[in-house]
């Protein structure tokens, strides 16, 4: 069910766009507990001009390889399962796309089952 969008400053490469792609899908499998083959991801290269991330909001000392991801997903996961989220991404993208933890920005944005359809102009998610 997550819609994932990844945004990333020009001239990351395929293959490490494709990284990133990949650890994500993998994580949502293993914390959020999100079916097989239930993968939509939009990944954007963006101009330094038009892909503006603060370099140090928080203390956290962000590189100009910084990435947003946002996941759209239906409610009801808890903190705990969120957070364990956030780690596998932030650690397999590191490992994975060789990326800096402090570089993975994510945000997660939930709605409703009635907020989705996937096909045929039907909420396959309510009876």
């Amino acid at each position: 069910m997550p819609l994932v969008r990844i945004d990333v400053p020009e001239g990351m490469g395929a293959d490490v766009r494709r990284a990133i792609g990949d650890t994500v899908y993998e994580a949502m499998r293993a914390t959020l507990n999100v079916p097989e083959n239930d993968r939509f991801q939009v990944i954007t290269e963006h101009s330094r001009s038009d892909l503006i991330i603060d370099p140090d909001y928080l203390g956290i000392e962000r590189s100009e390889a910084a990435i947003l991801i946002q996941v759209t997903l239906s409610i009801g996961r808890t903190v705990e399962i969120k957070k364990a989220f956030y780690k596998a991404v932030a650690d397999g993208v590191h490992e994975r796309a060789g990326l800096r933890r402090e570089d993975v920005f994510i945000n997660l944005v939930e709605v409703r089952p009635e907020d989705w359809s996937f096909g045929n102009g039907v909420a396959q998610y309510v009876s």
